[in-house]
């Protein structure tokens, strides 16, 4: 026992070589051989137990100190301009501990948010911990994960959402962020696996998994679209730097704008409108697009990536962006004032808005003005604010002078006219929904559309002329099958659509224009866009039936759509402007990324789809036994579809809760007829329901018919009257899940 050294010269040595700290370092500094060994491993113990030392991966160190070698997050520099870091296994209950950065001759550039392995040195007298200096980079991009986590004796585990997942993930005490059982969490990768799992620390706590903030994430994993960008692609994006002028033609003294909703975070399309002096009642309109193929160079980590993910989804609460921010909120965003590359095409219209001319360039251009849509049309309505005055008559005024023509082309053309009321769920800080209400449209939204549909038109005939590969954008007339079932609601509702003819978008306008200001007028809106095909990418062009155009592409928004950067690289190919042109991979790929977008942009659309009804059926849950008033949406078997007039949710009547009575179901005329009363329910009929359920983690609504148009439910509709009795929930869950699918498959 001689040999011992004590307590305190063991605490000492450790503090003084940090890197030297597991037991057989210390039993090698004190000379300790043979059975003295156990004694040693005795007071490590004791001194571990008292407080004084703690134990980590088999070395020990003074409690509360952090060890010698550290991965570090670090922190978006001072007032003063330092750089400093937080540990990464710290417990992040506690506050941790300052620790500035020494930088050193030769060191990479660091900034906020980037991990780093880094060599710590303690010390005192100072409003800091340690100083750090840099051992190297590990990048700012950590495997991130959702799941729902599991408390457990030593930390706990999470099982992720994700259907794809095929492993746990263990959280180390210490790394739970007093998350609770069963609660949804983020976690980041902090380790290899160890004892066959990989090792996470919890970020972020979401609650209650069918809570507001979970919603989009659950539709996000459950749907795969991936979320989280790999490190290569990371690191290309960072690399990269703003464009200079070089062979570039200098668009920088024209005073284009962009115009987007008030919260848009990427602006990749400008518009300029002029009088053509050559060409009386003409105009010259520019579109201006972000120059995405400068900075996704085909078959690199940033286009693998792109293409695999197809296009960006848009979520209430958040975007999934198909490029890292660093493009889509900054290089490749058209922001006021700043230089930005870009690909633009000069057209040339008539008095009645048919363009006659148009060239492409790749450019250099400088935005004049970020605006938005409501901030546009109050200007040209007459109040205009200190940004839109300014260009109120240069800019603004010519932009809806040539839009007036553009109408004119639009109304000789025909494409079909749907008015679909696009939905607007507002969330506060937390991620509830504080209201539901419908976006206005503004003439600004259509001046846009109108130039970029123009602009797109322009894209898929300069290929077209030049003989290049290109992917379109295809609509396909709908089915007979469809056009049959169109024109069995339209009859129902006291309309005709005729037979016996080619189908043109005119003829269902026609039928549109019929419901125009009565009771059928969203109904017809909705049939009619039930009955289109859905639009796809194809190598090959098969026209665009909905905007009556015989040459389309996607050539206006390449930050957020793949297929536009398709269409920029062809055009760029097409003119000899570079070597980051539409590469050989990408012609002899053309057809399998053509299916491969298409999917990714469908795959968008529901997850979409499925967080809107979520979140509609969150907003809803506290009103569970309130009646709303709506109209029939849809006729089924089981029962009718009814849509609330207040917030455009959907929601189920099963057949079941409507009366007594047996109910006859008409396939043909759509319709339920009750067989005792003669009650006849069919599509379009106002009528007053009851709200019976609303499960917020699936989307689903439930509801009680109570009322008609002209009045309440015939005697014996066992729903019509009375205090309201909540339903009986459900005996089988496995029951009320198929239940749920079953609506869902027939809602879409």
């Amino acid at each position: 026992m001689k040999n011992l050294p004590t307590k305190d010269q063991i605490r000492q040595w450790i503090i003084d070589n940090p890197t030297l700290t597991g037991k057989r370092d210390i039993g090698k500094a004190f000379g300790i051989t043979g059975d003295a060994r156990i004694d040693l491993k005795r007071m490590l113990r004791e001194l571990e137990a008292e407080g004084a030392l703690e134990k980590k991966s088999r070395r020990y160190r003074e409690e509360g100190a952090l060890p010698p070698v550290s991965v570090l997050l670090v922190l978006p520099p001072d007032s003063n301009g330092d750089l400093f870091a937080q540990p990464l296994e710290a417990d992040p209950t506690d506050t941790p501990p300052r620790i500035l950065i020494m930088p050193q001759k030769g060191d990479p550039a660091l900034a906020g948010g980037m991990k780093i392995l880094a060599r710590l040195n303690p010390v005192g007298g100072q409003d800091y911990g340690y100083e750090a200096r840099l051992i190297r980079a590990l990048g700012s991009n950590p495997l991130k994960v959702l799941g729902i986590y599991r408390s457990g004796s030593e930390g706990g585990r999470i099982v992720p959402i994700d259907k794809g997942a095929d492993k746990e993930w263990r959280v180390p005490r210490g790394h739970e962020f007093e998350a609770r059982d069963g609660e949804l969490v983020e976690a980041e990768q902090t380790g290899p696996k160890r004892l066959g799992l990989p090792q996470a620390r919890i970020t972020a706590r979401l609650g209650d998994p069918s809570g507001a903030k979970a919603v989009s994430l659950i539709a996000i994993h459950q749907h795969g679209i991936p979320d989280h960008f790999p490190d290569a692609v990371i690191s290309e994006a960072e690399a990269a730097t703003p464009v200079t002028l070089g062979g570039r033609e200098d668009l920088r003294g024209l005073p284009l704008i962009t115009i987007d909703p008030v919260d848009a975070r990427d602006r990749d399309d400008a518009v300029l409108a002029m009088a053509d002096p050559n060409n009386a009642g003409g105009f010259i309109i520019w579109v201006a697009i972000a120059d995405v193929a400068h900075y996704v160079r085909p078959n690199s980590a940033l286009d693998r990536e792109a293409r695999k993910r197809g296009n960006s989804s848009y979520f209430p609460d958040r975007v999934v962006p198909m490029l890292p921010d660093v493009l889509s909120g900054d290089l490749c965003s058209l922001h006021e004032h700043v230089d930005r590359a870009c690909m633009a095409v000069e057209m040339r219209i008539d008095a009645q808005g048919n363009k006659i001319g148009h060239r492409f360039t790749r450019g250099l251009m400088r935005s004049q003005g970020s605006l938005n849509y409501a901030q546009v049309q109050a200007a040209i309505d007459g109040t205009p604010d200190e940004k839109t005055a300014p260009l109120l008559e240069d800019v603004l005024k010519p932009l809806y002078a040539a839009y007036g023509a553009l109408k004119l082309a639009r109304a000789t053309r025909q494409p079909l006219d749907l008015e679909l009321p696009e939905r607007k769920i507002v969330l506060d800080d937390d991620g509830k929904v504080t209201s539901v209400s419908f976006y206005e449209r503004y003439d600004a939204h259509k001046l846009i559309e109108e130039c970029m549909i123009l602009a797109n038109v322009a894209a898929a005939e300069e290929l077209v002329r030049l003989k290049r590969p290109l992917l379109f954008r295809v609509h396909e007339e709908p089915s007979q099958a469809k056009l049959e079932a169109l024109r069995e609601v339209a009859e129902a509702s006291g309309f005709t659509l005729a037979k016996g003819q080619v189908l043109k978008t005119q003829h269902l306008n026609r039928l549109l224009s019929q419901a125009q200001d009565t009771e059928f007028d969203e109904l017809m809106n909705i049939s009619t866009l039930r009955s289109m095909t859905q639009a796809y990418y194809n190598a090959e062009n098969f026209g665009h039936f909905g905007l009556a155009l015989r040459n389309y592409a996607h050539f206006t928004s390449p930050i957020r759509r793949y297929s536009d950067l398709i269409v920029h690289r062809a055009l760029i190919a097409a003119h000899g402007w570079g070597d980051d042109g539409l590469s050989v991979w990408d012609i002899e790929n053309l057809n399998e990324t053509a299916k491969l977008i298409s999917d990714t942009e469908r795959r968008s659309m529901v997850a979409e789809r499925d967080t809107t009804d979520r979140y509609l059926a969150a907003f809803l849950s506290e009103r569970v036994g309130s009646e709303f008033a709506g109209r029939i949406s849809g006729v089924q078997r089981f029962g009718l579809f009814v849509r609330l007039q207040e917030t455009g949710a959907d929601g189920l009547v099963p057949i079941r809760s409507i009366g007594r009575e047996f109910f006859h179901y008409d396939q043909d005329a759509l319709t339920l007829t009750g067989s005792d009363s003669g009650l006849v329910l069919g599509i379009g009929m106002r009528v007053t329901v009851r709200l019976a359920e609303a499960s917020p983690l699936t989307g689903g609504l439930m509801l009680d018919l109570v009322g008609l148009e002209n009045g309440p439910m015939p005697q014996g509709g066992r729903r019509g009257g009375g205090k309201y009795q909540p339903r009986k929930p459900v005996k089988s869950a496995a029951k009320a899940a198929k239940t749920e699918r079953k609506v869902k498959r027939t809602r879409r």
